[in-house]
């Protein structure tokens, strides 16, 4: 067995594991889980394991968006905020917010990830090098963080403010099935796409003309990548809101054990976000504080050092990733 093949084994097993911990562990303390007393199976069936099943599915989503643009761009710094599609996402669901249709706000957050992504595909189909991609990316970011202060500063009354505060912190309390079905169905269709590209970022670890020359269709894979990363993003951030760094965070996890193969790292990554953002909301939902912290603060409490630690070390290697 593979050292990749292990790690992934390892990573489901420690992620059935935390799914475990996530029905057992909580403010309301069970004896057993899977007690036969209404009130148990409530908590359990209800309430936890909905929430449970969409943090796995969201942190998969962003671990598994993170490897495939962090390869497509070579640059281990890289998640779906770099190309702007978390940043449109939230856009698109804090105008729902904002004219008081939450309930068009997963759909709203969808139609503008995608809508990045088209961008970013569009304005860079004939790119040579990945650094044209991040500049239109960095655009389109903060364009959306300019427009999302805008709302939070227009916002017309303060439970509209709450909410837009809210999302943008990130979380999936209270979070149903149908929550995790729509996460999961965005996970698999972008997977889809993104393993589609498998083999042609495995080329770009050549060089953008190496890649070329032995046959890797360089725009193809880009695109594959970018919807790919949209499906992935728009639909975390769909059920979530605005959760950050675990795309930075999951795929540098796992990359000293999985290898520097951009393909051989999409599967651990995503088991690895999966796991990461469950044991974080076990965290938040442990902490003996009257309100819960954010699963999305959580996030960034633990994203931001690894990020820190990341760049660190980059610049000790002279930039080399």
């Amino acid at each position: 067995m593979s050292a990749t093949h292990t790690l992934s084994l390892a990573l489901v097993t420690l992620s059935l594991l935390l799914l475990g911990a996530a029905l057992w562990l909580g403010q309301t303390p069970l004896a057993w889980p899977f007690a036969a007393d209404d009130i148990t199976r409530a908590i359990v069936w209800e309430i936890r394991l909905p929430r449970a099943l969409t943090a796995w599915l969201v942190g998969a989503a962003l671990g598994l968006s993170g490897a495939a643009l962090q390869g497509l761009l070579r640059n281990p710094l890289a998640d779906a905020g770099v190309l702007g599609l978390s940043g449109f996402a939230a856009l698109g669901a804090v105008i729902a917010l904002a004219f008081g249709i939450a309930a068009f706000a997963p759909i709203g957050a969808l139609v503008f990830a995608f809508a990045a992504a088209s961008i970013v595909t569009a304005l860079g189909w004939s790119a040579r090098g990945p650094a044209t991609l991040v500049l239109i990316g960095v655009g389109l970011s903060s364009f959306a963080g300019g427009l999302i202060a805008l709302a939070l500063n227009l916002a017309p009354n303060p439970g509209a403010l709450a909410d837009l505060v809210n999302w943008t912190l990130g979380s999936v309390e209270a979070r149903s099935l149908e929550d995790a079905a729509l996460a999961g169905g965005l996970l698999a269709a972008g997977a889809t796409l993104i393993f589609m590209a498998a083999r042609g970022l495995q080329a770009l670890t050549l060089g953008e003309e190496a890649a070329s020359a032995i046959g890797a269709d360089l725009a193809r894979t880009r695109a594959l990548v970018v919807l790919g990363a949209a499906a992935c993003a728009g639909g975390a951030t769909a059920v979530a809101g605005v959760i950050g760094f675990v795309g930075v965070a999951a795929p540098h996890l796992v990359r000293a054990l999985a290898g520097h193969d951009p393909a051989r790292l999409l599967l651990p990554s995503a088991l690895a976000g999966g796991a990461l953002l469950v044991g974080a909301d076990i965290a938040v939902r442990v902490m003996p504080t009257d309100v819960e912290l954010k699963l999305g603060v959580a996030a960034a409490l633990i994203g931001g050092p690894v990020f820190a630690l990341i760049a660190a070390r980059l610049a000790a290697r002279g930039g080399e990733a």
